[in-house]
């Protein structure tokens, strides 16, 4: 009998993170959405059935993500995949940005997502498994974008820490790789664009298939990653954004 596959998705009550589980649970993955809305989690929970499971916490109180994991491990006895998803974005004035402000991204985007991720590989390597861990970043780390200074910190050093994650946990059988999404056609990014006509026209200007992606393209890139399919790849960055990062 195979055993059941279990996996850990962070921000997976919407958007990109929703549609991530959405393509696990499709597999017969036995998939754990973590993040901070309780509403958010129900409605995943109601939504995808018994293969569906749910944990309230707050990942920027890094205090909290040892026995997070440790609960998860003692009620499943293993982890095999972590994709680290859940973030936060500021979009403000380089000169207005407090030093709060700064740190607070960080804490988010970059701490918990080194601390959670060094807590599953603990238990990974103290399990034997061979897991695979997805990082998500942002076009923001391939070019810059004006006003999110602290959230293209984070994600620059997403990538960074991707590549040495992989470097270091590869030969113990742990593969680490990134997605870095393009424009994504979710609630959030909708906010953002259709508030600002000229911005959404030089997104769709400079993305050669001339579209949004759906957030069913990141989850099917991070289910592809995840699985066997993808057994010899590792420390890659993995833009999905119809072009966005080469067109002009």
């Amino acid at each position: 009998m195979t055993k059941e596959k279990i996996a850990i998705v962070t921000g997976g009550g919407s958007g990109i993170g929703l549609a991530i589980v959405e393509k696990f649970i499709a597999t017969g993955i036995r998939t754990i959405v973590v993040g901070r809305d309780e509403q958010k989690l129900k409605a995943a929970k109601e939504k995808f059935g018994t293969l569906c499971e749910t944990s309230s916490c707050d990942l920027s109180n890094l205090a909290t993500i040892p026995a997070l994991v440790n609960e998860l491990v003692q009620k499943h006895g293993h982890i095999d995949i972590l994709v680290n998803n859940a973030g936060i974005n500021l979009k403000k004035e380089f000169t207005d940005v407090t030093d709060e402000d700064f740190q607070r991204i960080l804490q988010t985007n970059l701490t918990a997502v080194f601390a959670l991720s060094r807590e599953v590989v603990k238990c990974m390597l103290e399990k034997g498994i061979k897991g695979s861990i997805i990082n998500i970043s942002s076009m923001a780390s391939q070019y810059g974008i004006p006003k999110v200074i602290a959230y293209t910190a984070s994600k620059a050093a997403i990538e960074g820490m991707t590549k040495a994650m992989a470097t270091e946990l590869s030969p113990k059988g742990i593969r680490i790789n990134c997605i870095a999404p393009g424009f994504i056609a979710t609630d959030m990014s909708a906010k953002a664009l259709n508030n600002d006509p000229e911005r959404k026209a030089k997104a769709l200007g400079r993305t050669p298939m001339g579209y949004l992606g759906d957030p069913a393209d990141i989850g099917d890139a991070a289910l592809f990653l995840a699985s066997d399919a993808a057994k010899y790849i590792t420390g890659v960055v993995l833009p999905v954004d119809g072009g966005n990062s080469i067109g002009f």
